[in-house]
């Protein structure tokens, strides 16, 4: 595995569905360096032949746990910005 491979933040999961927050890095407009995050939602699936896969796609059963787990990263996001607004505002002068 390369030193500089893309490890997840924080995933969260329950029964075949999973939602993970990815760190990113990036230009801004102007060329600079900027960090941004991102999320990515699957679900895992058996095909017929007994083979794991994923999709993006849900069915009706699913909604209500995608919706739990989306607002789980939501709330992770949230709260961690918060930490770094109040980590910033304590720092000296």
């Amino acid at each position: 595995m390369a030193s500089d491979a893309v490890l997840p933040e924080i995933k969260f999961s329950t029964g075949a569905l999973q939602v993970t927050v990815w760190n990113n890095e990036g230009l801004s407009k102007t060329g600079e360096k900027t960090e941004f995050k991102t999320v990515s939602f699957g679900r895992r699936y058996k095909d017929k032949n007994g083979e794991w896969k994923s999709t993006n796609s849900l069915r009706i059963n699913d909604l209500p746990k995608a919706v739990m787990l989306l607002n789980k990263a939501f709330e992770h996001l949230v709260l961690k910005n918060q930490d770094a607004i109040e980590e910033e505002s304590v720092k000296p002068a």
